[in-house]
């Protein structure tokens, strides 16, 4: 395997700095013990003006087989004779990324104990491959390099033959990437995306590895437009692991995105999922006076709830049901015990309130029939997501008020306009009601989270907009004791699709509208599910 690192530089700035930024003299050539060979370090060129570094992995195709790597899954083809014979031993993969990792580790964390200034420095870098596996060929190539500040991205796929061109393509490609890029960033890049366009790995990968993808993608891969297909391919498309990387990385999109310290936001969560649901609302104060009967226990607000939410479901004739925002799943538990809801999805941005919900659910020890009904899926709300589309129905219960007024619109697109089910259901509280909460002060929201809460005046107002927006009828109803001066505690809008020429119109009108950047400004393009 063979990889190059070149730069330019001047006589104030010499391109040999590398060397101090690589932690390798120019001036010699060095080799080192891998698990798989042996890695060189050389210099074809190293002057003021131009310094190349190049890394040569030798790898011991037959100590890898007798070792056992290579084998299995996210290894080497199977077939005795083709764990000896192929080319894979000798083309850019996960062999090479361990290796860059071991042999320049100072370089890929951003340090230069000699001279520290020079790793802040961006540099004039040219990368060469001349033989890079890429399954999906240069276009995935393009469309991982591409988005990560490299001016140019060359893939020039490699001949089966030269001298039988009629052959076509092999699947490997000669890859050179140009650029002004700090080094680390650069290495960290490589480090990841290799094995990604391989798409395929020489050892077992363990749950650490979620922890060395989200190290080495910091700063880059959470934004990245193709984070769903890095994240998958680096770690083997395991479940599990992937749902915790998705899950990690929306907590940094979302500490981004609010200007957020990331620590404060996932401990927030932390504190969210310590909350009982039925727990979130305030005491409501009681006549009854002193020596009077005690009066019965109330129903609480968040059974309800949820009474009031399976009895729209049922009237809505809906089968295949998600809970946007589930938390813990007390609705998908209630949904399940219904036999007439035949699909259920709960979806949330935090894998730990899954988690949560999984356990409250015994997922792990319910029947196949009932399992094969449900299933609890890491996403944003705020971003459309391929996965949701298609449902008869969406609950929206208690969320809205969670995400800040600038992020309402992109949930509103990425539910009412990407995944546009007919049937959606929201509930919010109903904010004239707080003065029946004895134990509220004046003045403060119900739940410390909530960045607002409306009137029942601005819910219908925003629910009649939306509906409007998006090709759907709507009404409002009241939840819980509709109090003749404040109203109820919780409002619930029940938005119907409209008919199909209505529905047609208005959605093309809005996905027009978004087009041009008048709708929903941060609302994502369809597709960059969370």
């Amino acid at each position: 395997m063979f990889l190059t690192i070149s730069t330019t530089g001047t006589p104030d700035r010499p391109a040999t700095d590398l060397g101090f930024l690589l932690h390798k003299h120019p001036g010699k050539a060095q080799s080192f013990s891998t698990s798989h060979g042996t890695a060189h370090v050389l210099y074809p060129e190293a002057t003021e003006q131009r310094c190349t570094a190049a890394l040569l992995l030798e790898v011991d195709p037959v100590g890898l087989v007798r070792r056992g790597q290579g084998k299995g899954r996210g290894g080497a083809p199977d077939g005795a004779l083709a764990q000896y014979v192929n080319d894979r031993p000798y083309a850019a993969s996960s062999l090479l990324a361990v290796a860059l990792s071991s042999v320049f580790r100072s370089a890929l964390q951003g340090r230069c104990a000699a001279r520290p200034e020079l790793a802040e420095r961006p540099l004039p870098l040219r990368i060469e491959i001349p033989a890079l596996p890429a399954r999906g060929g240069a276009e995935l190539v393009h469309r991982l390099f591409g988005p990560l500040g490299w001016a140019s991205v060359e893939a020039v796929p490699v001949p089966l033959d030269e001298q039988f061109p009629e052959w076509g393509d092999s699947r490997y490609v000669h890859l050179v990437l140009e650029g002004e890029l700090l080094l680390a960033d650069a290495l960290r890049q490589l480090y990841v995306l290799l094995p990604v366009l391989d798409d395929a790995k020489h050892y077992w990968v363990a749950p650490d590895e979620v922890d060395k993808l989200l190290r080495a993608g910091d700063g880059w891969l959470a934004a990245h437009p193709e984070h769903r297909t890095i994240t998958e391919r680096y770690l083997a498309r395991r479940r599990s692991l992937t749902e915790d990387a998705f899950g990690r990385l929306e907590l940094v999109r979302l500490a981004e995105a609010d200007g957020r310290d990331l620590e404060e936001l996932d401990k927030e969560l932390d504190e969210e999922l310590d909350d009982a649901v039925a727990g979130e609302e305030p005491t409501p104060s009681t006549e009854a006076g002193a020596g009077a009967d005690p009066a019965p226990r109330p129903v609480p607000l968040a059974v309800l709830r949820r009474e009031a939410i399976l009895g729209a479901l049922r009237a809505a004739g809906a089968q295949r049901v998600l809970d946007l925002g589930c938390g813990q799943g007390q609705l998908v538990q209630a949904l399940l015990k219904d036999v007439s809801f035949t699909e259920i999805v709960g979806v949330d941005v935090s894998v730990r309130a899954l988690t949560v919900a999984a356990r409250r659910m015994r997922l792990e020890r319910m029947g196949e029939r009932q399992s094969s009904r449900v299933r609890l899926v890491q996403g944003s709300l705020t971003y459309t997501d391929k996965r949701l589309a298609g449902y008869d129905a969406a609950v929206l219960s208690e969320v809205i008020e969670h995400l800040d007024l600038p992020r309402l619109p992109a949930l509103e697109y990425a539910v009412f306009g990407a995944a546009r089910p007919r049937t959606v259901l929201v509930t919010t509280p109903n904010v004239e009601y707080n003065v029946r909460w004895e134990t509220l002060p004046a003045g403060h929201v119900r739940h410390g989270d909530h960045r607002f809460e409306w009137t029942r005046e601005e819910f219908r107002t925003w629910a009649t907009e939306v509906a409007g927006r998006y090709g759907y009828d709507v009404r409002v109803e009241p939840v819980g004791d509709d109090d003749p001066e404040v109203g109820p505690p919780t409002q619930l809008a029940v938005f119907q699709l409209a008919t199909t020429e209505t529905a047609a119109t208005a959605a093309a009108e809005t996905a027009t509208a978004a087009t041009n950047g008048t709708t929903a400004t941060d609302s994502p393009k369809e597709g960059d599910a969370a």
